[in-house]
């Protein structure tokens, strides 16, 4: 698998329980923070759902 590298951008306050939980549980703590991580289908949705809080990159 390809691994990616996600950075929050925009915060997580005043977003559903769910979109919380899914930032949480990529790794990201605080804004501007980044994580890499294995592109897997599950990861890669999980991505998708808070696409709009997330800037993803692909690591070579």
């Amino acid at each position: 698998m390809a691994k990616v590298k996600v950075t929050q951008y925009k915060s997580g306050i005043d977003r559903p329980l769910r979109q919380k939980r899914t930032l949480q549980a990529l790794g990201l703590r605080k804004m501007h923070s980044s994580v890499e991580v294995e592109g897997t289908p599950q990861i890669m949705g999980m991505i998708r759902a808070v696409s709009h809080l997330v800037k993803v990159e692909e690591v070579k």
